[in-house]
This record gives structure tokens, sequence and C-alpha cells, in this order.
């Protein structure tokens, strides 16, 4: 068997055998849950939500995935996508299986990892950047010139200018844009479809920050990734792949000028909310942290769910998820800012080409510039030209020499005074 015809073996295997593991369908909460907490905190006699899981009969799939990663060749670098691939299938499909248990949470790390693990040669952590960001930001909120935008937009209406934008980004496929009261999130993106949560109001800024970031990187890549005829796995989605996804899609909000305060806040909170439940806050004490830092009790419950969606509430069963969010921003930030440092923009273009991380986009790069990978046919306009993005980056990557520390506002007006002393004589 020669290699390219084990490469697709071992692809169409994958492809397969990963279907059946499908993390956020699985976790999701039966409806009415939150709504009958919150009825019952508003009485005063406030109880933890009781819910369960069934865990999902996907052992085969497990074993299947094991199997594939066993004849992956791991000095190949598409066998070694393909291994790190199936072993992401099948870790997923092991915590699945434990819903309910500490064993889902040890699962969950392996995956996404914890807010609290320092980062070797920075010497902080995810938690440390997520308290940065609410110190800076304490001050400002409630401050009258700074106006959080207005929610009023139905679900029905934003998913209607939703669907007039993908169709017209997605010249060549076609995308559903369908509502659902299920989910957690205003909107959740897939390759074919996008749901939008049925109940929900949204604000002009939402609509931007939900465009950039599910359709314009989510179902982007997600497509892409499915145009790959040497690679269809690429298309899949893998779990290993969420970090680098969040990254992308949250930078994305940042450089299109859509994210907003609130937004940046509520990714910050969600990274402190994991620690502590991982410390061993319940559904209650997460539910009480974020709606004392301003958000509403819908919204607070909401984010609460998200963390407990291991099917307890209590106990530290966790699902770590939402700690990728800030800390995949921080690193494909610091990826692009060395790549373009390093003069390799063409890891941009990488990164859009279906379902990968941040190593994958390096371990493939022969791949690409062979062609026997395709570039992406979809990606977004800040990312495309690379020009502007290059320019960006390189003074992003100046502006973090200027020690804040040593700078306070009136300096502005010493050094007018110090300039003019220049001018003198």
């Amino acid at each position: 068997m020669s290699n390219q015809q084990k490469i697709v073996e071992l692809d169409t295997a994958l492809v397969d055998a990963s279907r059946k593991i499908k993390v956020l369908n699985t976790l999701s909460w039966p409806p009415g849950v939150e709504e009958k907490f919150l009825v019952g905190w508003r009485q005063g006699r406030a109880r933890l939500p009781q819910v369960t899981i069934k865990p999902p009969d996907i052992q085969a799939n497990i074993d299947a995935l094991d199997a594939i990663a066993l004849r992956c060749d791991q000095e190949d670098p598409a066998e070694k996508f393909l291994f790190e691939t199936a072993g992401s299938y099948a870790q997923a499909g092991r915590m699945l299986m434990k819903v309910g248990t500490i064993d889902f949470t040890r699962h969950s790390i392996g995956i996404y990892g914890r807010p609290d693990a320092m980062y070797k040669l920075q010497g902080l952590t995810g938690v440390d950047g997520a308290r940065f960001f609410l110190d800076v930001t304490d001050k400002l909120v409630g401050n009258p010139n700074i106006q959080p935008p207005e929610p009023d937009v139905s679900a029905i209406d934003f998913a209607g200018w939703l669907k007039s934008k993908v169709d017209e980004f997605f010249f060549d496929d076609k995308v559903e844009v369908l509502l659902d009261e299920r989910i957690s999130s205003k909107a959740l993106a897939g390759a074919k479809r996008i749901r939008v949560r049925s109940n929900a109001i949204f604000s002009q800024l939402d609509k931007d920050q939900l465009l950039a970031h599910e359709a314009f990187v989510h179902t982007a890549t997600q497509l892409n990734g499915r145009k790959q005829k040497n690679l269809r796995s690429l298309g899949l989605g893998a779990p290993r792949t969420t970090r680098t996804q969040e990254g992308i899609a949250v930078l994305a909000e940042l450089v299109t000028n859509s994210i907003d305060l609130a937004r940046l806040r509520r990714v910050a909170l969600r990274v402190i909310a994991v620690a502590m439940a991982l410390d061993g806050a319940d559904f209650i004490d997460l539910f009480t942290f974020f709606r004392d830092a301003g958000q509403s009790d819908e919204e607070s419950v909401k984010s609460a769910q998200r963390i407990f969606r291991g099917g307890a509430v209590k106990g530290g069963v966790v699902f770590t998820k939402d700690a990728v969010y800030l800390q995949g921003l921080l690193e494909v930030h610091t990826f692009l800012r060395i790549a373009i440092r390093d003069n390799r923009p063409d890891l941009v273009r990488n990164l859009f080409a279906g379902r990968l991380t941040m190593a994958d986009a390096l371990r493939l790069n022969p791949l690409f510039e062979s062609g026997w990978l395709a570039p992406p046919q979809y990606i977004p306009a800040w990312a495309s030209d690379l020009t502007r993005l290059a320019a960006m980056m390189a003074y992003s990557a100046f502006v973090t020499k200027v020690d804040l520390d040593k700078v306070y506002l009136d300096r502005a007006i010493e050094m007018e005074d110090e300039i003019k002393q220049l001018a003198k004589p």
C-alpha cells in the first residue's frame, strides 16, 4: 500500500468513526431547567438544577479511533494530523461517557486545558489575563461616556439579516440559518448551518460580532476543510482545534472592531468562573458571581450552565471549554505577531484552510506549499489582506514594549513642555 493510499484509508475511517461523537449536542441541558431555577431563585428558594445527561453509546467509535491512531506514522505530517485528530475525538468520546463524574473533568482538561495553567515562557496564566482585563475595565463600567449597545433586534430579524450576509459570502455553498431554543450561546455555527437562539435579543453590535465570529471563522474554516480532496478530516472540527478556532474568532471581533466592553468582560468572567468551578464552586455560586459582575439574571444562568454542561452542578464536574476563548485569543494573536516578525504570513492562510491548530498550520505547511493541500476558498477580508494585517501585527509587536506602569495622563502635558524646551536655542 502506498503512503497516499494509507492516508486515504485512515482519513476515510476517521471521518466515519468520529460521526457519533458530538460534544455540544450531547451535553445540552433539557429545556426548561434554567427557567425553573430562576423561578425558585426569585421566590427566595433557590435550588441546584436537577440535570441528567445520558452517556452516549460510542465505545465502538472510540475503539475505532484508537485503532486509527495506532496505524499512523507520526513522522509524516498528514499522518501526524490524523493521529492527533483521532486521539482528540477518542478523548472527547471518553469524556462524554463519563458525564456526571469527576473523570468528565479530567478528560475535559485533557482537551481544553485549565485556565490556571502556567505559560512556561511567560510566567502567567489565563486567569491572570482575565483578571487583567477585568481590572482595566472595572472603572469603565457605568461610565456615562460609554453606553452599552441597546438589544433591540429579535432573533427572527437577526436570522434574516445573517442569512443575507452568509449567502453573499459563501457564494459557492448553501448555509442555512435556523432558530433553536436549546443552545446556550446566542449563535452556534457549523459547516452547513448556523443556529440562532430563538429567545435571544440582539444588539447591532451583536450582529457584527456573530457574523465575524461564527460565520466568517467557524463556518468558513469548516467549509474550507471539507473542500480538501486529500485530507477530508480537515473539515471535521475536532475538539483539539477548539482553542485555536475560538482564538481566531475572538481575534476577528477585535480586528473588525465589533467587540465591546461587555463582550470582553464576559469572556474574562467565564475564565474566572471555570477556575472557581474547578476549585469547588457550584451552580448557584457561579450564577451569583456572574450576576454580581453585572450580567442579567437570564444571561447569568446561561453563563453558569455553560460551565456545568458535564451533567452535574457541583463537586468539581466542570466543562472547561469556556477557558479557551481568552487563552486562544492570546495564543493566536501572539502566533500571528511572530509569523509576521519571522516573515511567514503564509501561516495565516493555513489557519483558514480547515479546522487546524497552530501546530497543524506549521506541520502541514510543506503540504500546502506543494499543492497537496488546497488554500482556503473562504477567508474574511481582515485575514486575506495580508498587507494590512502585517502592518497591524507589526505595530502590535512594537506597542507592547511601552511600559504603561511608567505612564500617566498628565505625562501628555509634560511631554509637550519637554518638546518645547528642545526647540529653544
